[in-house]
């Protein structure tokens, strides 16, 4: 997000297709050198958490828990630093995207306290996924 330019947005809702539930400490991911991916409608994309920072193009994301996927209800725009929400709690910020699986999907990324999966968070099929813009300056989330 760039608070010199970026306006306001809609929020990005989808809901959770398939819980993921293991975790790993080796799974080199790459951060795509774009802070921000526009998405569509019908679109699906999978929900990976991590307590790694580095919002630099090429960092390799290693731990990481795998939530599932979300399938978005409206198209708009995921930016770095938006809030992620599965049902009322809040599990993070987009730290970014790795786009090993494309074009089938995007990893999206999520900077968490630490790396969860679906299954430690009880998620399940048909819980409401929400991607709020985030407040400038507030690209990472309090914990």
């Amino acid at each position: 997000m760039n608070p010199a330019e970026d306006g306001a947005k809609r929020v990005v809702r989808g809901v959770l297709v398939k819980v993921l539930v293991h975790r790993r400490t080796d799974r080199g991911m790459r951060l795509e050198e774009h802070a921000a991916r526009c998405v569509r409608r019908g679109e699906v994309h999978e929900l990976v958490t991590t307590d790694q920072w580095a919002p630099r193009p090429g960092a390799r994301i290693d731990r990481v828990g795998f939530l599932g996927f979300v399938e978005l209800g409206c198209g708009g725009v995921i930016d770095r630093g938006d809030l992620v929400r599965i049902g009322d709690a809040v599990v993070g910020t987009v730290l970014g995207f790795d786009a090993c699986h494309l074009p089938n999907h995007y990893n999206i990324l999520i900077h968490a306290e630490r790396p969860v999966s679906g299954g430690d968070l009880e998620l399940r099929p048909e819980a409401a996924v929400s991607f709020t813009q985030g407040r400038a300056g507030q690209e990472r989330t309090a914990h």
